[in-house]
């Protein structure tokens, strides 16, 4: 053993700090409610970075939880991810049964958010869904990983980046309600030693990590968000494609602001083939929003379209009766996140601020009238469907 154990574990954790400067980055520094809000969300990812640096290694890999609403930061309130460590060297066999949600994607690529200080170092991205797999009758299915095809090897293959040291899976879910989660599996077919016990000097090493992910993945997320009111200001949407991951998916981001006694009515024309969309709203600190107790959240399946085609939703602070309420839970600004998925075409949405109290002069004639009893039943079902989805 080469280190010295220090007798105090703040000693280790001390970079959290860092995560609560970032305090500076935000939209209002200053403000208290803001600093409350920090020190949970810190506390969120220095949760999650337990598994990331100690439940599972690249040769003993093990699924364990993602982003969801407890550990880090945004999630799609539509999916539920999984992450396991891989090598770009090894060979992995991921099998189990598909179940029926309407997207199951994996993504593989050098480093996660959160794990390196410089975050163009995250590359090595490989990713494949459904659409590119072979499936059982009963939706049964294996398929292997590796750099290069195995020799003799006809099933389902996907690569990986011999520089990958991870790789993330989406369940991404329509109907809440009634589609089925997957059951997966992850193993390493290259004959590797049993999983040892850590010595000293690694579990200090990766209680220091894990001091530094919320720092880091704070950082990265700040920078998106303040990016977006940099470039377009509040009410205004920013078409954005990310680098490597989900090639097939254009983010429609936002930063919303709204008083009392305000709304902001979003409204977009629809693409003609749309597999997947959705639209979310986050905190300003890019923490999503309760979307299990809230209406925070809707997607193609549960949204209400206009009789003109169209797709209008209402951010309000209080029920504003209508479809396709999107709840802020008492925030007056945030975020909003929209997403197209392999869609034919990318429209722009456009937002509204008007006075609450004018709300219905503002939109179609025909906009059905939302009661309190409908509302009541709406979110009921939606925490219903939501608690049954394992998060964690």
């Amino acid at each position: 053993m080469s280190a010295e154990i220090d007798p105090s574990l703040r000693t280790y954790l001390a970079p959290l700090e860092d995560a609560v400067a970032e305090l500076a980055n935000t939209w209002r520094p200053d403000d208290p409610a803001y600093r409350a809000d920090v020190y949970p969300q810190t506390m969120t990812s220095l949760s999650y970075s337990y598994f990331a640096y100690f439940h599972a290694t690249p040769e003993h890999p093990d699924w364990a939880p993602l982003w969801n609403p407890v550990y880090t930061l945004q999630p799609n309130p539509d999916d539920i991810y999984l992450y396991s460590p891989i090598r770009g060297d090894l060979t992995y066999r991921v099998s189990g049964n598909r179940g029926t949600v309407h997207i199951l994607s994996f993504t593989t690529q050098t480093f996660m958010s959160g794990m390196v200080d410089d975050i163009s170092l995250i590359g090595g991205h490989n990713e494949i869904d459904d659409k590119d797999l072979v499936f059982a009758p009963n939706g049964d299915f294996e398929v292997i990983f590796s750099a290069e095809r195995p020799t003799g090897h006809t099933g389902n293959w996907a690569r990986i980046d011999p520089r990958a040291g991870g790789m993330m899976v989406r369940y991404r879910s329509y109907d809440w309600e009634t589609e089925v989660d997957p059951t997966l599996s992850i193993e390493c077919l290259d004959p590797v030693p049993p999983k040892p016990r850590l010595t000293p000097d690694e579990i200090l090493a990766r209680i220091t990590e894990m001091a530094k992910f919320p720092a880091r993945k704070t950082r990265s997320y700040y920078r998106m968000q303040n990016g977006v009111k940099a470039r377009v200001g509040f009410n205004v949407f920013e078409p954005i494609r990310m680098k490597g991951a989900l090639a097939k998916q254009v983010y429609w981001p936002a930063c919303f602001q709204l008083d009392d006694g305000e709304a902001l009515i979003i409204e977009t024309d629809l693409p003609e083939r749309r597999p997947y969309w959705n639209i979310q709203l986050n905190d300003p600190y890019f923490n999503a929003l309760e979307y299990v107790y809230r209406l925070s959240s809707t997607n193609g399946h549960f949204a209400k379209v206009s009789s003109d085609g169209r797709f209008r939703a209402v951010i309000a602070l209080e029920d504003p009766g209508v479809p396709n309420w999107l709840d802020p839970a008492g925030y007056k600004e945030g975020g909003i996140y929209g997403r197209w998925f392999d869609c034919d075409s990318e429209p722009l949405p456009t937002i509204k601020r008007v006075k609450l109290a004018e709300l219905r002069d503002q939109l179609p004639a025909d906009t059905p009238v939302v009661t309190p009893a409908e509302r009541a039943e709406e979110l009921r079902r939606r925490i219903r469907a939501c608690q049954r989805r394992r998060r964690w």
